[in-house]
């Protein structure tokens, strides 16, 4: 099926795409670069789509290829409403709905670890050591050029997302021994941080420095 195909087939659907899970080989194949294949009708129609399905999810970002389409197309948006102590340790702020084409980005300073999960691995998490800052640069999807820094939560949300468009998933960065199932990490590793976790399971927590 071509792309133009793919799209449409997805489009007459009812409700949120199914969501593509890890085995599938679009999450493990460079995505090809956005350069207007769709048109402004069908592009608009499919960011609906791509947002409509991530806050189903419920998730804070959503890429392409998580729906089956191999362009580099991603979504982000995150209310963040998480207690003050979630907030001020992760940096978790509020995002509003970005579109973000043809991104990527630069890693600037530090590396922080957090558990982090993804929407493509369902029912579990891992600790990631992510950028603290990163500097993106690509478009929106009238074709305004982004050059915008992110720091904290935000940022990891644009490393993850645009992983997925290299065909990297989480669990390629993710300290092994930490992968846990959602409901252990509710129940025994909910603290901000994940060093009493790490000294549990016995994984190091990820250095802090790039």
């Amino acid at each position: 099926m071509n792309l133009i195909d793919l799209v449409d087939s997805l489009l007459e659907t009812a409700g949120p795409a199914p969501i593509v899970v890890a085995g599938d080989p679009v999450l493990r194949r460079p995505s090809a670069p956005y350069d207007g294949q769709l048109g402004d009708e069908r592009l608009a129609r499919l960011i609906e789509l791509m947002r409509a399905t991530m806050l189903d999810a419920p998730g804070v970002g959503l890429a392409a290829p998580q729906i089956g389409i191999p362009l580099r197309l991603a979504v982000i948006e995150d209310p963040a409403e998480v207690p003050d102590e979630i907030r001020d340790i992760k940096g978790r702020v509020p995002q509003p709905f970005r579109v973000l084409v043809n991104p990527a980005y630069t890693p600037l300073g530090e590396r922080v670890a957090f558990f982090e999960g993804c929407l493509s691995v369902p029912g579990y998490q891992a600790v990631v050591a992510r950028h603290r800052t990163v500097l993106l640069h690509g478009e929106d999807e009238k074709g305004q050029r982004i050059d915008e820094e992110f720091t904290g939560w935000p940022a990891r949300i644009v490393q993850h997302e645009t992983d997925h468009l290299d065909g990297t998933l989480y669990l390629d960065r993710a300290e092994s021994r930490s992968l846990c199932a959602n409901h252990q990490v509710a129940e025994r590793w909910a603290q901000p941080t994940p060093e009493h976790a790490a000294r549990e399971l016995d994984f190091p927590v990820p250095s802090r420095t790039a």
